[in-house]
């Protein structure tokens, strides 16, 4: 359920509002639809806040500086060597892509410390809303992500600010593939809030397969919410639950998350039984990914020359597909969308009186039922008969299947545009690969600007389960999450709610398909 990013004001004194300092210093909380402000009246800081052209700072009237409650990272009241000092950090925007953690540091020896320190709760009341302060984290860092880099980027973007914000860290650099899995399968769920991964979406999935792996899978699955720090190729998961593709504003949205429910999904192939979380694929997009793994130093890009590559070549990918369709048409896909949006309108009106802002997760967040591994599978695994309510078909020249679990697909492809963060749904795509080359090239690229999903030569499709069986063929590659399995048949189904992860705003950040906005 989304959250509002501050709650409504109180009724309160006006000293919980406007603190007044010494030296003409007056501290404001102001509050607005949505969104709230502290303003800070002091000549000398906006002095040095002023904007500044080739290094000269340009004159200007305002002694206020504005700080967002979404940039506030702590207050706290200093006591020691005889005086008493307020201390607010916060994250001050260097550009649109940095961020670096900022103090403001005030004597308040001449005014009431009660007076101070209910100023001090409604500044981080309002800051926080309904996220979490001071998470517990286990921080999971791969250097070995996309182009590389992570460890710099964890030092220098993002643990200063998660230290500012008085976050508790318990960081593991991880040397091998697969410890995302074996450190979350033997976590001590009471011990940690969140775990975040500095890494690409494969360290995010072998997190959840690691709380999936459980004994008391469910319950880890919902204690535990997983947050994403992008330092890799891809970084789906970032751009859909922060908002960004890079470090230092993901941090922040990661300090700010709302606790959010998500639906995960079981992949059933062999005898193996796996979650994912993010999407899985067979066809032109599953090897412009795996297909390029050569070319990690270009970063997303290698997705680009991949597609490049493939498009020209008309392969193609006989398989029969069968799928448990819940929504076909396209049109009535887009009202979904807008009846799933207005539902999480609805839900942020919610009372302040209703929840204690800050608070840990307590014991009616965890219900008490959910202590079993994995929910049963409703339909069964891949070796199963085949129900007899599910579409089936064969596919001579298929060019693509792509199921999605969430929008972004990468920072530049919003795959799923009518993806919703816990609809119990997935969306599946399929196109053929025998089109003419240069509609397959408007096709593809029609993606970045969000105008594939009324094309014609596109399929969508709401389902809840399906099955892939690929024909012809001994070897190709079959991505789940990004990962590459066996080029075997798999079954997939979706478990409503399942996951829980911190988000911005409690949906996905991403623009809907187009004209939703109008669907009856």
């Amino acid at each position: 359920m989304a959250q509002p990013d501050s709650p409504a004001e109180p009724p309160a004194k006006s000293a919980e509002r406007v603190l007044n300092l010494d030296n003409g210093i007056h501290l404001t909380l102001r509050t607005g639809l949505g969104s709230g402000t502290l303003f800070v009246r002091d000549k000398e800081l906006a002095k040095r806040n002023r904007t500044r052209l080739c290094g000269i700072a340009i004159a200007g009237s305002s002694v206020e500086v504005a700080i967002p409650y979404y940039n506030i990272l702590w207050a706290t009241i200093f006591r020691g060597d005889g005086r008493n000092e307020l201390v607010i950090d916060y994250a001050a925007e260097k550009s649109s892509t940095q961020f670096r953690p900022a103090k403001l540091r005030y004597d308040i020896h001449g005014t009431p410390i009660a007076t101070v320190e209910a100023w001090v709760e409604t500044l981080l009341r309002y800051s926080y809303g309904q996220a979490q302060r001071q998470r517990r984290a286990k921080v999971l860092v791969n250097p070995h992500a996309g182009p590389g880099g992570a460890v710099r980027l964890w030092e220098h973007e993002v643990k200063p600010l998660f230290e500012a914000a008085r976050m508790e860290l318990d960081v593991v650099t991880t040397t091998h593939g697969g410890e995302g899995t074996e450190i979350c399968q033997a976590l001590d769920i009471y011990a940690y809030d969140v775990v975040v991964v500095c890494s690409g979406d494969g360290l995010a999935y072998e997190v959840f397969n690691g709380l999936g792996k459980r004994a008391d899978a469910r319950k880890a699955l919902q204690k535990i919410a997983v947050a994403h720090i992008p330092c890799g190729s891809g970084n789906a998961m970032s751009c859909n639950l922060n908002g960004s593709y890079v470090p230092g504003p993901s941090a922040l949205a990661v300090i700010k998350g709302i606790r959010t429910s998500v639906d995960l999904m079981s992949v059933s192939q062999g005898s193996q039984r796996m979650l994912s979380f993010l999407s899985q694929s067979v066809g032109i997009v599953a090897e412009c990914d795996l297909g390029t793994e050569h070319l990690r130093w270009l970063g997303a890009k290698r997705f680009d020359v991949g597609i490049a590559q493939r498009i020209f070549s008309k392969k193609v990918y006989p398989c029969d597909i069968a799928v448990k369709v819940e929504i076909e048409g396209k049109d009535q896909i887009k009202a979904h969308y807008k009846q799933n949006r207005n539902g999480e309108v609805q839900n942020q009106k919610i009372n302040d009186d209703e929840s204690i802002p800050g608070a840990p997760l307590s014991t009616k967040d965890i219900q008490p039922d959910v202590g079993e591994g994995l929910p049963p599978l409703r339909f069964g695994t891949v070796n199963d008969p085949l129900p007899e309510d599910w579409q089936a078909a064969s596919c001579d020249k298929l060019g693509n299947f792509y199921c999605g679990n969430m929008a972004w697909m990468a920072p530049n492809a919003n795959f799923f545009p009518a993806a919703c963060i816990n609809d119990g749904l997935m969306d599946v795509i399929i196109n053929d690969g025998d089109i003419p080359s240069l509609k397959y090239i408007d096709l593809m690229t029609s993606v970045e600007a969000n105008k594939h999903f009324d094309k014609q030569l596109l399929s969508y499709q709401k389902v809840v389960a399906y099955r892939f069986t690929p024909r012809n063929q001994t070897d190709g590659y079959i991505s789940i999450d990004g990962e590459r399995v066996p080029f075997e048949p798999f079954q997939v189904e979706v478990h409503p709610g399942l996951g829980t992860v911190l988000s911005k705003s409690g949906r996905y950040e991403a623009n809907g398909p187009p004209g939703w906005e109008e669907s009856v």
